[in-house]
């Protein structure tokens, strides 16, 4: 009933910037919180940055000052900016969100099927 789908990501080289987007589609009420997360080769999935509805903001500390976290909930997207990247950024970056998808006001998870971020030097 719901899809997330993320673009923005690509090469780029240490120190630049790149501009994450996740659109949600679909049937559904609202949306609740949103997040970005990361997967490095070999590592568990971390959370990147997670922005409320009310566009209250928390950020893993590996990433504070350098990302931004932001939406847009008339058009149900999310967006991460990323500055001054470092090649420990290079991951799969996914897109998450709680979604209500009626009037029964349940929240469900989604997650879009990622983009490639790397970092080179």
């Amino acid at each position: 009933q719901v899809q997330l789908v993320e673009s923005g990501g690509g090469l780029v080289q240490v120190g630049g910037s790149l501009r994450l987007s996740c659109a949600a589609s679909g049937r559904f009420r609202s949306i609740n919180s949103m997040a970005w997360y990361r997967q490095a080769p070999g590592k568990q999935r971390e959370l990147v940055a997670v922005i409320t509805r009310l566009t209250s903001t928390n950020y893993a500390d590996s990433v504070k000052g350098r990302f931004t976290i932001s939406r847009d909930n008339t058009k149900n997207l999310v967006y991460l900016q990323m500055n001054s990247l470092k090649p420990e950024d290079t991951a799969v970056y996914y897109c998450n969100a709680g979604i209500v998808r009626n009037y029964l006001g349940s929240e469900y998870d989604y997650w879009g099927q990622g983009t490639q971020v790397t970092v080179s030097s």
